[in-house]
This record gives structure tokens, C-alpha cells and sequence, in this order.
């Protein structure tokens, strides 16, 4: 069953196997030298975004759960190679940083993707092998404190941060986990139903400021960047299930939403999506079937 509420059986399958293809053949390219080593750090972090749009592509398809976690490693090798490829360029021509990956200058983009793949090990119980990895390459430890409290429930030692760097829409999300247990799950909901609004910053005073709304945001929005151009690959509120499975909160209230991915904490089922209708069928089929 088609879990995205975007996107017939087609389209998940054509994105499925063209991803598939690609993470092919950019690991071939990534094993060979490269012609062009000054890009070749941010080739291989595409790739680990890659493995990344398949897990998701694969759960809004409506693929059993328990073969998502086998891109995880992959996620981990090909971000931490990144990094490795980052430092030697830099340190060739002498640059402070190549990257923007700090949370403390905000960057969305790096927030979002932390906080996804931290709800992705969570809930798919990635092995403490991995886990570690992933803390690792995230670091941060002790800037936010949302993403810190998160971490904490599988890594108690973790330092705790004081400030929320991303006010919207997260400061919904730590509301929640902080309320009274009896009013956890409205407040969750409140979350999920604006999470993707106020994703959507607004439009900077400086260009020197990090993008305001994550890059996959547009994706699948008809008029900006329809579904015919394949890049949507959901849209996937994983910081909401990252906290249910941390704290035990009460998500019976945002079962059946189209944001809330709910079947990352249900592996057996049944699906907690709503079943989409069947297509509708053409004047000529419904005469003959009468």
C-alpha cells in the first residue's frame, strides 16, 4: 500500500529504480579516481543524501519496513568519506573550513538532516556500531537542546545544549515533550500540522544567511517543482517519531496524518497510512463490468 499521500505506484516505482541506479553507478565513479578532487567531497555527501531520498522513497512506496535500515551504513560510509575528502582539500589550499555544517550558524539544512537520520536510528533500532558512527559525524554536542535531549534517550552522557536553534517549527515539537503526559498528544499533533508551514522561513535581510527552508521544501509543489520532475520523495515529519520513540509519547493522534510517517514505529502493521483510492476507471471498463 502506497503510504505517500503524493504519487501513484508508477512514479514511487520509476524514483525507486532510478535511485537505485544511481547509488550503482556513483559508487563505481567513487572508487575511481577522480577528475576533479575539489568536488569530489561534495559528490560522495550527494550520494549519502542519496541512500537517504531511497529510504524515504522506498517507505512512501510502501515497502516493508524492516528493509529500510539496510542503507543506513551506506548513509554513515559515504558521509564520513565526505568529510575525509573535505579535510584534505581543505588542508591542500590552506581554507579554515569547507563547509557551513555548524549548528551554530543555523543551517537549517544540516539541522534537518541530523535530526532525521537521529529519528531513522531510533526508530529502526540501528546497531550501536552504527549509532556511535552517526553521533560522530553529527556532533554538535551541547548546542541545541532539542536534538540533544533526543540523542540522550539512547545516549544518556550526552551535554545537553540550552538554546533552540530553530524556534520554527520546533519549539511545537519541545513544547510537547515537555507538557504534562495528559496533554502530550494534542500538543504532538500541533506540531505535525504545522511542521511543514513553518519550515518555510521568511526570505532573509542578508544572502550571507543560510538557507531559511530546507531544499527538498518545494519538491512536489505543482507550481514550483511539480511531481513530473521526480525529485519528491515525501514529506516526512521523522522529528515527530524521532520523539515519540524517545520519551513515549502519545501519537495516537497523529496516526493516519500525511506528515506523520507512524509505520516507522509499527513495523508489523498494519499500516497506519489511510488506504488511498483506487483510480478511477474510464466510462468503457465501467460499462463492461455491469
Amino acid at each position: 500500500m502506497i503510504r505517500s499521500a503524493v504519487g501513484d505506484l508508477s512514479y514511487w516505482n520509476s524514483r525507486v529504480e532510478f535511485d537505485l541506479g544511481v547509488v550503482a553507478d556513483n559508487s563505481v565513479l567513487i572508487s575511481s579516481p577522480s577528475q576533479n578532487p575539489v568536488y569530489e567531497p561534495q559528490f560522495v555527501f550527494n550520494l549519502a543524501e542519496r541512500y537517504l531520498r531511497l529510504t524515504l522513497r522506498r517507505y512512501s512506496r510502501g515497502d516493508p519496513i524492516c528493509e529500510l535500515s539496510q542503507y543506513f551504513p551506506k548513509v554513515l560510509d559515504n558521509w564520513g568519506l565526505s568529510n575525509k575528502l573535505a579535510g584534505e582539500v581543505c588542508h591542500e589550499h590552506k581554507i579554515a573550513t569547507c563547509r557551513d555544517w555548524d549548528f551554530r550558524l543555523s543551517n537549517l539544512n544540516h539541522y534537518n538532516w541530523c535530526f532525521w537520520l537521529v529519528g531513522l536510528a531510533l526508530a529502526l533500532g540501528v546497531p550501536d556500531v552504527q549509532w556511535r558512527r552517526l553521533l560522530k559525524l553529527i556532533d554538535g554536542e551541547g548546542e541545541d537542546i532539542l536534538l540533544d535531549r533526543i540523542i540522550t534517550s539512547r545516549q544518556p552522557e550526552r551535554k545537553i545544549g540550552t538554546v533552540l536553534l530553530h524556534a520554527k517549527p520546533y519549539a511545537r515539537l519541545l513544547k510537547a515533550i515537555d507538557a504534562p503526559r495528559e496533554r502530550q498528544a494534542g500538543l504532538l499533533r500541533d506540531f505535525v500540522d504545522h511542521w511543514y508551514p513553518e519550515l518555510k522561513r521568511p526570505a532573509p535581510k542578508s544572502r550571507k544567511t543560510p538557507t531559511v527552508e530546507p531544499y527538498w521544501y518545494i519538491y512536489g509543489d505543482p507550481e514550483k517543482h511539480p511531481l513530473e520532475k521526480g525529485s519528491y520523495f515525501g514529506h516526512w515529519c521523522i522529528e515527530a517519531v524521532a520523539a515519540v520513540k524517545a520519551f513515549g509519547i502519545d501519537d495516537s493522534l497523529c496516526i493516519g496524518h500525511e506528515y506523520y510517517p507512524g509505520d516507522l514505529l509499527r513495523p508489523d502493521g498494519p499500516s497506519t497510512h489511510p488506504a488511498r483510492d483506487e483510480p478511477r476507471r474510464s466510462w468503457w471498463s465501467r460499462l463492461l463490468s455491469k
